[in-house]
């Protein structure tokens, strides 16, 4: 057996320690032999396994087998930080065996090699071990190098120190003192980016206790904090914060600071303006803070949206001008901008404090008092007026937002050549858009047929690349993601024996749990296998009748009955699940020049299209959605879940057992009526593809939020983008409904902000074309909010930004219904987050002039109070009745 053919047997076998034992033993020859094979046996291992997955385990071993034979210093760094040895993040174990075999190499290779190694270093995880960090620093520690800049290195020195200094002893400290690193890298320790990632409470005991100890430079560290702080401005780290206040400044330290201090309270994130506001006061409480420190202290901090920082700002007022009286034209300026917060329990207190101090206030700042009061409510206003005079308000309407709605996008334009088309497939990767899936979709089938010959010389080089992702990357059939569909067709294509091989050797195999793709995803996915089929068999077909000519999904009736003409003329009949998508894409009109011209289609498939067009394609289904207690859940809780119920219209028999119909026999095809045969017992656990549903049926919006609306709430607390759909469900057309004001309504529900904006957008679209069902959606609202299924205060975020961005009258209409679900009976506490609803009824009913009687407000209005509540119950009131 060869040198290679042995140590070639340990690392298959995943013995990492077996190999170092070999490569150590080899002689320079039989070292250059493995150095040469390497290379070629990963090479193997990825052609011949279905992914990483399944020779991970031979990682470790190959790392040491190229630390011990690989030649030069730039061999083996690229060798050690090969993206294909990411998968196996053990590099702390890896770290003693490699670092036992580089320490045989002459110390200039290794001194080489150290610098190489540092210069790649990244850190890619908060609080995660860099890889090779350890190899890398021990060979800087052993060499003595000055060590390239690169901030993983630091990072990762950082990091180490929590465990370096376990117990914080004299003795750890001495350790980490020893350290060669210590004296290069912990003066620039405050310097690295992402020193987030690398700072936490060991860390920061460890500098604290350093400090102390007089190791490190009191004044030194609380300058670099200090000025770290003011340096990164809104993306300042709360752990240096933290470390900070664990220094504890003096007051002498402080005042030193003062100015930096001030100049962190405009933007500075809340807990690092927290402690920068906690210094100040404490310097003016001591009389040692000038008066115009304070004054712009107070005027920064006055324009900041945290309601935590202006009650603080407005508390520090009011103890400030008792103990030193001239500064009241500084704490009523502050003041006077505070009365612009439209947030009511913001104005009410500005104004409370400003009363207190109106003894304190010269005709100058009476008249900004007085002028900045009329912004107030008419509540405040009179108090104001009480205490510093009459207060002008001069009726002006706010400006009302204009509505604007993006458009959706423009399908591509088909591939023009076969390699154009074979470059976008080798390009492509998941996620893959909707719009460039049908586009390769449709090409594939057209240049098949156009140049067969072509197409396949183009697709011979990447079938490698296409097998690996059409059957080895999902092992259950059921969740076989249409852009593994895909590359199987176009494998499929490029070589039918290769294919088919591939198929027998496969892993996938039925789902364990036996759950099935929902319906939609079914249809988008037999589309891709009967074009499997059609490849496999031999055939071809001169077009897809079902890609889309509009960005909503939509095919234009004249194009359709183009592409079914070419059909007919070929002597073939349309693909199954293809003829049926083309039929739901149809829009609900055609030109009576498109119908006449469809009604002359020969064929089966063409006089069933044809009856399609002059009819409008699919009559408009009922959708309904109702809130499901089940208590069919694993641990015998109540499980909740939105369940939505589709009627088509008419009645009649049909092959899937539905009553009701869009054909004239009274017929739906097969996978159409698989989207309406909705079994009660059926809970559909994920969906892959979400934003593509809406494409599927363009011209039923209710219908195909019913579906979604099912699915949402399984992503309530999730960022995976599924909530964008909506805004191209509303794009689309026909009626809205029901079940779109609870898909909606779920959208908004998104514990994610990116995720609520996109359900934002889609409020805003419907409102844009007039079509938002206000009742049903307020309606819903009250209902889920009450059942605890959504939060109040995510809903009302998303209708307050819809309001701003011009979508106040339907914004009104949405809290005016939901109102009358939400308000608490007499006796009944107010849930929570109902007064920000009220709130946001009251600035959409300004800008909207909305007049309205409500008995349930009025009751709440009678019942009086002085909670917030109460105040923006009667601040709503007041502006729809006066």
């Amino acid at each position: 057996m060869t040198p290679w053919q042995e140590v070639a047997g340990r690392i298959e076998a995943g013995d990492a320690a077996g190999t170092l034992r070999l490569v150590t033993a080899l002689d320079a020859s039989g070292r250059k032999t493995v150095a040469a094979e390497l290379p070629r046996h990963l090479a193997e291992q990825k052609r011949v396994h279905a992914g990483w997955w399944e020779w991970r385990r031979q990682i470790p071993a190959l790392r040491v087998a190229g630390a011990a034979c690989l030649p030069g210093p730039a061999a083996v760094a690229n060798w050690l930080f090969r993206r294909d040895f990411g998968w196996r993040d053990d590099h702390v174990a890896d770290a003693g065996r490699i670092l036992g075999l580089l320490r045989q190499r002459p110390e200039p290779w290794r001194a080489d090699l150290a610098r190489r190694m540092v210069d790649r270093l990244r850190a890619p995880q908060v609080g995660a071990e860099i890889p090779h960090w350890r190899i890398a620093a021990s060979l800087v520690r052993e060499t003595g190098i000055e060590p390239p800049a690169n901030d993983a290195f630091m990072l990762g020195w950082l990091r180490s120190l929590g465990t370096a200094a376990h117990g914080l002893e004299p003795a750890h400290l001495e350790r980490i003192t020893d350290d060669p690193l210590f004296a290069r890298l912990m003066p620039h320790a405050f310097e690295a980016d992402g020193l987030g990632s690398a700072l936490f409470g060991a860390q920061i005991d460890v500098i604290v206790r350093m400090v102390d100890a007089g190791i490190l430079d009191r004044p030194v560290i609380l300058d670099r904090v200090v000025g770290r702080l003011l340096s990164d401005g809104p993306s300042a780290l709360p752990t240096l914060a933290e470390l900070h206040d664990r220094l504890d400044p003096t007051l002498d330290e402080a005042e030193e600071r003062v100015t930096d201090y001030v100049r962190m309270l405009p933007v500075a994130p809340l807990v690092v303006a927290e402690t920068a506001l906690a210094q100040v006061r404490r310097l003016e409480a001591e009389g040692r803070l000038s008066d115009d420190m304070f004054a712009e202290a107070a005027e920064e901090l006055s324009f900041r949206a945290e309601r935590k920082l202006l009650l603080a700002l407005m508390g520090w007022i009011g103890d400030a001008v008792r103990r030193e009286p001239s500064r009241a034209a500084s704490g009523l300026a502050a003041l006077s901008a505070i009365f612009g917060q439209d947030v009511l329990p913001l104005q009410e207190r500005a104004v409370r404090t400003a009363l207190g101090l109106a003894g304190h206030a010269g005709e100058r700042e009476r008249s900004t008092v007085r002028e900045a009061a009329a912004a107030l409510p008419a509540e405040l206003r009179e108090k104001i007026a009480a205490e510093y005079g009459e207060v002008v308000v001069t009726p002006i309407r706010p400006p009302v937002p204009v509505l604007v709605v993006t458009a959706p996008p423009v399908p591509p334009p088909p591939f023009s050549s076969p390699e154009e088309l074979v470059r976008a497939i080798g390009a492509f990767r998941w996620p893959l858009g909707s719009e460039e899936f049908e586009r390769i979709l449709a090409g594939l089938v057209e240049w098949a047929d156009r140049e067969p010959d072509t197409l396949r010389s183009a697709l011979d080089p990447l079938r490698e690349v296409l097998a690996s992702h059409a059957y080895c990357y999902t092992p259950f059939v059921e969740h076989e993601k249409p852009y593994a569909l895909l590359c199987r067709a176009a494998l499929m294509f490029a070589s039918v024996e290769d294919s088919r091989s591939r198929a027998r050797t496969s892993k996938s195999r039925p789902h364990p749990y036996g759950e099935r793709p929902h319906p939609i995803d079914q249809l988008i996915r037999e589309r891709v296998r009967e074009i499997v089929t059609l490849f496999e068999a031999g055939e071809r077909r001169p077009v897809l009748l079902a890609t889309p000519t509009s960005g909503t999904g939509h095919i234009a009736p004249d194009t359709l009955v183009t592409r079914m003409e070419l059909l007919e003329a070929a002597g073939v009949p349309p693909l199954p699940a293809d003829f049926q998508q083309a039929l739901l894409r149809l829009p609900r009109s055609a030109d009576p020049d498109v119908v006449a011209r469809a009604a002359r289609l020969s064929s089966p498939a063409g006089r069933e299209l044809a009856a399609w067009i002059e009819r409008g394609g699919l009559p408009d289904p009922v959708a309904s959605c109702e809130l499901r207690y089940d208590r069919r859940s694993r641990d015998g809780a109540p499980y909740r879940e939105l369940r939505a119920r589709i009627e088509p219209p008419g009645a009649g028999p049909s092959d899937t057992g539905l009553s009701g119909t869009a054909l004239p026999d009274g017929a739906l095809p097969s996978l159409i009526g698989e989207l309406f045969a909705r079994d009660p017992e059926d809970r559909w656990f994920y969906a892959q593809i979400l934003d593509w549903w809406p494409a599927v049926m363009p011209s039923h919006r209710d219908v195909m939020a019913a579906h979604m609306a099912e699915i949402l709430p399984l992503f309530m607390d999730e960022s995976y983008g599924q909530v964008d759909a909506l805004t191209r469900v509303v794009h689309g057309d026909g009626p809205v409904g029901v079940a779109t004001a609870y898909a909606l309504v779920v959208g908004m529900g998104n514990r994610n902000p990116a995720q609520r904006a996109a359900a934002t957008d889609a409020l805003i679209a419907l409102a844009a074309r007039g079509d938002v069902p206000t009742a049903e959606i307020g309606r819903a609202a009250g209902e889920l909010v009450r059942d605890g299924f959504v939060k109040l205060n995510r809903i009302t975020s998303v209708l307050d930004d819809a309001s701003r961005a011009g979508a106040h009258a339907v914004v009104w209409d949405i809290v005016a219904e939901a109102s009358r679900e939400l308000l608490p009976a007499a006796g009944e506490k107010p849930r929570a987050n109902v007064a920000d609803l009220l709130a946001t009824g009251a600035r959409a009913a300004e800008l909207t002039g909305a007049r309205a009687d409500i008995p349930e407000l009025a009751a709440v209005v009678e019942r009086g109070g002085s909670t917030r509540f109460a105040m923006e119950a009667r601040r709503l009131h007041r502006q729809l009745t006066s």
